[in-house]
């Protein structure tokens, strides 16, 4: 298993499984435990992140694509380090990449859908450039196709370092090379145009289930984009309609000046004939071919072009390799028919121009050749970096003696505690030297202190809330609690401070959070000594609940009168509580005569005590026990039975109050 399994970097992703390896990194899946969701962490070789230099144009590659944010991009959430490893975190893609996709319905598509997909990609790489970055490495292989059909380019600003971990082109960028654009491939200079020629390269390989140049090494792949024209997709899919054709051979036009200037003018072309397929466009294959003058020595129209391969053929392969020379013959040299004497000399002349027309082929072959490698061992200048950390932004863009060849462009605002606009960062370092003159600086902009907007979170659920508000840096304490009759239990009813006040982080917010609706009580009404009539509509009007009603037995009470009640008169409870009744069923006609006397105990009540409590023990038994209010009642009394003479405690509230004897002989 692998050793990184398990991991949790930063006390935050856990490696869950290896889901891809690349040349320059492995790719995770892997969980967020702070935001809880899945991503994807791509970790760097072990050997890359040791190089000091690589890590820190990593860093700052990856800090730039992160502020990259468009559908048809994948994103960048984080980039740090953690256990040795440097890492980049981003959303993780339910879908396969466009090589993938493309194999699957055997390497060529619908020319339709090869539309849908390549408008996706050039509006990807368009915002990008809108940006200054650039990807350098459009290929299938780094197009992901999801599962709703849209797609997203990934592996922004990676190719800038892979091309900076290998010096030559080698079997390992074979899979890229077949995608490079001539300036790449000759090492000049690339901007934004570079991209759309590879994704011209790709759209051309959707169309027609091939690629345009084929060859045995990187070296001659690269040779062929510099050198050679491809053969154009209505050779190869007579179904592909003439101005997508003319679309895809615009945007792989080996004139720089000649392709498309922008993703948004290809953008453009891509919408007019998905508008109107039969469209036609006012420029032509012809016009995108380099001139004579530009052409190299020795370009043929072909699929695959083996480097040192001499041209052979009939004299008329020969004629036609002499009308791509920079000079040609004007007419061919006459013969006098009469002359049988010249016959034979002149069929000399032809081999002396076929022989001439190979040693200049081999004579632009070895030129290119030595244009490709020379830069690997030519000796050039450096160039020191200036120092442009504490400046701002606005003065080093005007300030051309201070940058001289050298451009800049704006990689990221953070926020900061120096002044807006100045700059905290640059890449490559000040001081450190480079060999292009014309090297882009890539800057860290201040964009001032960080300033919260406190957004409103009423009616949010707390935890959501909480949540919202922490990750915006704000401290939020243990909220309060309140009823409210509209909001929801455990609701955010209010904040301090409002919506829209300017906060720092770490700065106070104080929620108050609905325990919901109030509570609303009921005094529980005396029903002992009503009838169950009126104990039954008195527990509707109070908003009380009838529970059970259980009939008893009783010698001293009429039938159809409530003795007793399961909550005590006079006590406040919520509304809807049950509320439990015993009904007297008048004397139990089967009962036994008494076998002695009863009596009457009459307990007189204080005045005003309010509502209380009076218990009737005979010992420690109790005899009876009522609950009265004494603003309605003036005495309460019990029933006893027994023989001879008995003494009885009354109690209120629990609390002795007198003792009264009983006569059950008199």
């Amino acid at each position: 298993m692998d050793q990184n399994i398990g991991k949790l970097l930063d006390n935050r992703y856990e490696l869950l499984e290896l889901i891809g390896v690349g040349g320059m990194a492995k790719v995770y899946k892997a969980r967020c435990h702070r935001l809880n969701r899945l991503v994807a962490v791509k970790i760097l070789r072990d050997d890359l992140s040791q190089d000091s230099d690589f890590r820190r144009r990593f860093y700052d590659e990856s800090q730039a694509v992160a502020m990259l944010s468009h559908p048809n991009i994948v994103a960048v959430y984080d980039v740090s380090r953690s256990d040795d490893l440097e890492y980049i975190v981003m959303e993780l893609i339910d879908g396969i990449s466009l090589k993938q996709y493309m194999q699957k319905k055997g390497n060529k598509l619908n020319w339709r859908e090869a539309l849908h997909f390549i408008t996706q990609i050039v509006k990807g790489l368009g915002h990008a450039h809108s940006r200054g970055i650039i990807h350098r490495d459009i290929k299938p292989h780094n197009i992901m196709v999801l599962r709703d059909g849209s797609v997203k380019v990934a592996d922004f600003g990676i190719a800038r370092l892979a091309s900076a971990g290998h010096s030559t082109l080698t079997q390992e960028t074979l899979g890229s090379v077949h995608y490079i654009s001539p300036e790449q491939a000759r090492g000049s200079h690339i901007d934004a145009r570079s991209d759309l020629y590879s994704a011209g390269v790709v759209l051309y390989e959707m169309i027609t289930g091939r690629l345009p140049f084929e060859g045995d090494s990187p070296v001659s792949v690269a040779i062929q984009h510099i050198n050679s024209i491809p053969l154009s997709p209505r050779e190869l899919n007579a179904d592909v309609p003439e101005a997508l054709e003319r679309i895809t051979m615009k945007a792989m036009a080996s004139n720089v000046e000649k392709r498309y200037d922008s993703a948004a003018s290809m953008l453009a072309d891509l919408e007019e004939f998905r508008k109107n397929p039969s469209i036609n466009f006012d420029y032509t294959e012809e016009d995108l071919k380099t001139s004579a003058e530009e052409e190299p020595v020795g370009a043929e129209k072909t699929q695959k072009v083996t480097v040192g391969a001499l041209p052979r053929g009939n004299r008329a392969q020969q004629e036609k390799l002499l009308e791509r020379l920079p000079w040609k013959r004007t007419a061919k040299p006459e013969r006098a028919a009469e002359d049988d004497d010249d016959e034979g000399q002149g069929e000399v002349w032809p081999i002396f121009v076929a022989i001439a027309a190979i040693l200049l082929f081999v004579v632009g072959v070895l030129y290119f050749l030595t244009g490709l490698i020379r830069p690997m061992f030519q000796t050039t200048p450096d160039y020191v970096v200036p120092n442009l950390v504490g400046k701002t932004y606005s003065e080093v863009e005007q300030d051309t003696e201070l940058l001289g060849q050298f451009s800049i462009f704006l990689a990221e605002n953070v926020t900061s505690e120096e002044p807006e606009g100045t700059i905290l960062k640059q890449s490559p370092d000040a001081e450190s030297t480079v060999k292009d003159p014309k090297t882009q600086i890539s800057l860290t902009v201040s964009s001032g202190p960080e300033i919260i907007v406190m957004p409103s979170v009423v009616g949010q659920e707390y935890h959501k809330a909480l949540v919202t508000l922490q990750n915006m840096g704000l401290f939020v304490p243990v909220p309060s609690y309140s009823a409210h009759e509209e909001v929801p239990t455990n609701h955010v009813i209010s904040h301090t401070p409002l919506e829209g006040t300017q906060l720092r982080p770490g700065d106070r917010v104080d929620l108050v959070i609905s325990t919901g609706p109030t509570e609303k009580l009921e005094l529980v009404p005396l029903f002992i000594g009503q009838t169950k009539e009126w104990a039954l509509n008195k527990i509707d009007l109070q908003n009380l609940k009838l529970g059970n009603v259980f009939e008893v037995w009783s010698a001293e009470i009429e039938a159809g009168i409530v003795v007793d009640q399961s909550i005590a008169a006079y006590t406040e409870v919520p509304q809807g509580t049950q509320i439990n009744l015993q009904v007297s069923k008048g004397p139990d006609p089967n009962a036994k005569p008494p076998a002695s006397n009863r009596r009457t105990v009459s307990v007189t009540l204080p005045p005003d005590a309010g509502q209380i409590r009076v218990t009737l023990k005979d010992g420690q038994t109790v005899i009876g026990e009522q609950t009265v209010d004494t603003a309605l009642n003036a005495a309460v009394s019990f029933q006893v039975s027994g023989t001879g003479t008995k003494t009885y405690d009354i109690y209120f509230n629990d609390q002795f109050h007198a003792s009264q004897s009983v006569d059950f002989n008199g």
